[in-house]
């Protein structure tokens, strides 16, 4: 099967590989579309992970093949794959922290090599705790393309729970790129009112269009005083890093009001620090929060907005790739135009 395989740092190439092989209680599906996450990108441009790799977790496909004993799925089912579930039974997963549980984090989907997600590939190896629980049936008038937005509207709601996102409140979302824009669809149709800061004047503009009441550029000088005045003169009630920056981050302190919530979505650098007095915290009784991956318990909900299309999600799809552009992917997707929004691959 052809498979976009990771070499080392940046160094990715499609290459001809042996199908995995799938035993007992086991499923392999043949890939459609697979979306291209930040979280893969930063694994195949630093040296967070040994090669070879085979990346991509946001997957939709056909069941090509079933194991013994598996009852629940048949050839030519349409589904999604969630690339790794939590055991449900360790103290993490009791307390719903499922993404810091070691089973999510060590039994995953497979193509072949060391288990790392594998939807960049034309097929995917499904082990039996992920059957029994991370495959997802597609109605028939779900495309793949849209499946692919399970995964990451599910690590959205995640991120909304965690700061307790409620309706009514005005909830400034930093950076109006796929995820930017996931945020602010889905805190509209939650009945909250987003508000946004991004650089590109495109992106804003996406902002408006899809539900934000105000988009702001935040080098400019009045941008949170903006935000401020939007807000009823209170500061956003929560604000939600869904862009690695810095001075995003310093932007939230700003327009955030006292006893608000601040969320860091995206994940930065490893040797990024952030400058910060615990006396702003403690007299402005603001919280931080962080958001990593996505919660086994939201996996319907997620599932649910876009089947029944709560949420429009295929709107934010700009481009697509075969595996063999996937170095094309990659530049596209850290050096966007106007234009760039979600990319899927398509084996």
């Amino acid at each position: 099967m052809k498979a976009a395989v990771y070499r080392g740092v940046n160094q990715i190439r499609c290459e001809d590989v042996p199908i995995p092989e799938t035993g007992p209680s086991e499923v392999l599906v043949n890939i459609q579309a697979c979306g291209l996450c930040q979280s893969d990108i930063k694994k195949i441009l630093y040296p967070i992970c040994e090669p070879p790799r085979i990346f991509g977790h946001e997957m939709a496909g056909v069941v090509a093949r079933v194991g013994e004993g598996v009852t629940n799925f048949a050839m030519g089912d349409r589904v999604a794959v969630m690339h790794h579930i939590p055991c449900l039974d360790c103290a993490h997963c009791r307390n719903e922290c499922f993404s810091m549980c070691d089973t999510y984090r060590e039994i995953t989907t497979t193509a072949g090599f060391v288990p790392s997600g594998g939807g960049y590939s034309e097929y995917i190896c499904v082990p039996e705790h992920i059957v029994n629980h991370g495959i997802i049936p597609l109605p028939d008038d779900i495309s793949f393309e849209t499946a692919t937005f399970i995964e990451p509207v599910n690590c959205c709601l995640k991120a909304m729970e965690k700061i307790k996102i409620d309706s009514g409140e005005k909830v400034l979302v930093l950076g109006a790129g796929p995820m930017g824009l996931l945020f602010v669809k889905l805190l509209r149709s939650f009945g909250t009112t987003p508000v946004v800061s991004e650089l590109m004047d495109s992106r804003r503009e996406r902002a408006i269009e899809v539900g934000a009441e105000l988009a702001v550029n935040p080098t400019h000088k009045n941008a949170i005083q903006d935000i401020i005045d939007a807000t009823s003169g209170m500061g956003a009630d929560a604000a939600i890093l869904a862009v690695p920056n810095l001075k995003a981050a310093e932007f939230a302190f700003a327009a955030v009001r006292k006893g608000g919530r601040i969320l860091f979505f995206a994940e930065f650098p490893n040797e990024t620090t952030l400058p910060l007095s615990p006396n702003f915290l403690y007299r402005s009784e603001i919280s931080l929060h962080g958001s990593y991956s996505s919660s086994f318990k939201l996996q319907a909900l997620s599932a649910d907005l876009i089947f029944s299309r709560s949420i429009e999600v295929t709107d934010l799809i700009s481009d697509e790739f075969s595996l063999d552009q996937m170095p094309l992917a990659v530049e596209k997707a850290t050096n966007p135009d106007e234009r760039t929004m979600k990319i899927l691959l398509r084996p």
